[in-house]
């Protein structure tokens, strides 16, 4: 049978340009093929057919050679040029750099491993806010009104007639004065207590600290020099001086060097240390009413302003102010310390205020059944604060300085190993 439709081939196949195909020879219409350009030819007498393919001479500043003739010399290669440009750019820049990308790469990675949350920030400022109206309060009352005067006045007399033995001799001791220091126990034991602190966080390196510490000493300074310019103006007679005593510069000095303490150690001593605060603090202002130094709204100021002030320096923690990443994990004895403390101090804060409104009636005549009432709630009011405040302090310190993330607790990835060219 002919095939009509099979395509007639050409006498001259050179002129055609096709070669018969497996299609072609189906009986199907063959594809037209594309044009495909001369491939060069060798010299002539190689007796080899067309060349397809010829490999290039690498030339000498190629990547190739750059990186045979590199492992050659053992120096470092990875990716050619770029291997060799990498590893001399980290010998050059890499140390000086080291630290501010390590700052950069662990913020990418983790927020939360150089600055505590915002949440724990606010958290700080507002708890100061309310200890200092709570102190500017404190300072209207007894200073401002006559039930507050009157108060004032029978706290400062009756006093130490009402503590313990044991603590009468403690007291004692920290009032000593001499003709050049009043109350130089207090004095020389705060100053240890600032250059102990010191001295820990230098020995820790945490350097954003150490600046956190200078500004609160400077702050708690400023503090004690308001005695200087508020006002008190004598409303009723009282026996106790007329000049203005408020805030107190000792109960500021005391306070303060104890919460440095505090804020300086470790994660693992940060209870004992509030302890330590509030046991320091509470004798100090005891001691100082019962000399007859100050009033007690004298002491329970200064307690409220440096209880504040260490809050708000709280508020600009981050970097080396804080724990380590990998060292920052919960603590069962701060959680356990600081909510007692807490708890504690805002109930007794509580009852003892109740103790005030019921001897109030008292206070303007400045009634004899009135005195016993005024002394005991002075007693625990000025315990309280004495807790509450290092509670407060311990409780921030911990979500400022160690907030839980997973960079927190297991650390920052190892880096790469840097190679000097």
């Amino acid at each position: 049978m002919t095939d009509e439709f099979a395509p007639q081939r050409s006498e001259d196949p050179e002129r055609d340009g096709s070669a018969p195909t497996s299609a072609g020879l189906a009986g199907q219409p063959p594809q037209p093929q594309p044009q495909s350009l001369p491939l060069p030819q060798q010299s002539a007498g190689s007796g080899a057919g067309p060349v397809l393919f010829q490999p290039m001479e690498p030339t000498s500043g190629s990547p190739w050679v750059t990186s045979q003739a590199a492992e050659r010399d053992g120096e470092p290669v990875g990716l050619g040029p770029l291997a060799a440009a990498d590893s001399g750019a980290s010998g050059q820049d890499g140390q000086a750099d080291e630290k501010g990308q390590g700052q950069d790469g662990l913020a990418r990675m983790d927020p939360l491993s150089i600055h505590p949350r915002m949440s724990s920030r606010i958290l700080c400022l507002v708890f100061a806010l309310v200890c200092f109206a709570l102190a500017a309060g404190v300072y209207w009352l007894g200073v401002r009104t006559m039930d507050g005067q009157s108060y004032d006045d029978m706290v400062w007399s009756g006093l130490k007639e009402t503590l313990p033995s044991w603590v009468t001799a403690l007291v004692g001791f920290l009032s000593v004065s001499t003709t050049q220091l009043s109350g130089w126990p207090i004095v020389a034991i705060s100053i240890a207590l600032g250059l102990i602190s010191t001295l820990v966080i230098v020995v820790r390196k945490r350097w954003w600290l150490l600046g956190q510490m200078a500004a609160f000493g400077v702050l708690c300074f400023a503090a004690a020099c308001l005695k200087l310019v508020l006002p008190r103006s004598q409303i009723i007679y009282v026996a106790s001086t007329a000049k203005n005593s408020a805030p107190s510069g000792h109960t500021i000095l005391a306070t303060a060097a104890s919460i440095m303490l505090l804020c300086a150690v470790p994660r693992v001593w940060r209870a004992a240390m509030a302890l330590v605060a509030g046991l320091y603090s509470s004798l100090v202002a005891f001691s100082l009413v019962a000399g007859q130094w100050h009033r007690p709204s004298d002491v329970v100021m200064s307690m409220l302003l440096v209880t504040g002030l260490a809050l708000l320096v709280l508020v600009f923690t981050r970097g080396s102010g804080m724990d380590r990443p990998g060292e920052r994990v919960s603590s069962a004895s701060i959680q356990i310390v600081s909510s007692i403390l807490i708890t504690g101090g805002i109930m007794l804060s509580l009852y003892g205020s109740y103790v005030i409104w019921q001897v109030q009636p008292g206070l303007g005549m400045s009634t004899q059944w009135a005195r016993e009432g005024a002394v005991d709630s002075a007693l625990i009011i000025i315990a309280a604060l004495a807790t509450l405040g290092p509670g407060l302090v311990l409780a921030m310190r911990q979500l400022t300085a160690s907030p839980l993330s997973k960079l927190g607790l297991v650390g920052a990835p190892p880096a790469p190993p840097v190679t000097v060219g």
